[in-house]
């Protein structure tokens, strides 16, 4: 009896299976709502079945990998992936429906459940404590990162609750801020609030890389620094992530 030819592609429970074990929050809607967005294109069998290959299931993990670790927003890790590969599908599914509609606009709250892998007491907690704010009934990019490094936290045993502190500094650190360019605001001048938001923004950057060399300094002193990897990064004034 001759062998049966092995598949070129797989079914969507087989891709989560095999994503699971690096990715535990990993979820049919998940995956879902990142197709919804433009930054995967499976192919579809003449069932209308979602098919992925090898190239389907490295981007995937491409994704999660930088929602996970650098805390991307959607729309930061579409802007650095190439187009979905031509041909990987035939193009006019209804699924691409949703591409225009980028990660960089408000959200809904099942979108923001979905893009960060958090569950709705998780999110109820994280507005509770102040660290998640929505406009009306929509969410903005901003709340994205804020969740998506909530689940990952939520990993390791960390809680809403225990953010709060984080929350604090960051308080502490706007209000050093305000101070700085407050002589700025001062002026007599039309541009004054322009250039005070894009100092702002520079002392921000450059605050956000002195907090991470410090807490390398501290996780060495400590004997926890193990093997070094960049911490998560931030987006500077120019676009650009700032070690």
């Amino acid at each position: 009896m001759s062998a049966q030819p092995a598949r070129a592609y797989l079914g969507i429970g087989e891709v989560l299976a095999l994503l699971r074990g690096e990715f535990p929050d990993i979820s049919v809607s998940k995956i879902r709502f990142l197709e919804s967005e433009g930054l995967i294109e499976p192919a579809r069998t003449p069932s209308k079945y979602r098919k992925f290959d090898a190239a389907d299931v490295e981007r995937l993990r491409y994704i999660l990998t930088a929602q996970r670790d650098e805390y991307l927003p959607l729309r930061v890790i579409k802007e650095r992936l190439l187009p979905p590969a031509a041909g990987s599908g035939g193009g006019g599914n209804s699924a691409d429906g949703g591409d225009n509609a980028s990660a960089a606009g408000p959200l809904t709250r099942r979108q923001l459940l979905d893009a960060a892998g958090l569950d709705e007491g998780q999110l109820a907690e994280l507005e509770t404590f102040g660290l998640i704010r929505r406009t009306g009934r929509v969410y903005g990019p901003d709340a994205q990162q804020v969740a998506s490094a909530a689940a990952v936290l939520a990993g390791y045993g960390v809680e809403a609750r225990h953010l709060r502190t984080v929350r604090a500094a960051v308080e502490r650190e706007i209000s050093f801020i305000e101070q700085v360019v407050a002589p700025i605001l001062r002026q007599r001048n039309p541009e004054a609030r322009q250039q005070a938001g894009r100092t702002a923004r520079e002392i921000a950057a450059v605050t956000m890389r002195l907090h991470g060399a410090l807490i390398e300094s501290a996780l060495g002193e400590a004997g926890l620094a193990g093997a070094r990897r960049p911490l998560a990064r931030y987006e500077g004034p120019g676009g650009g992530a700032s070690a």
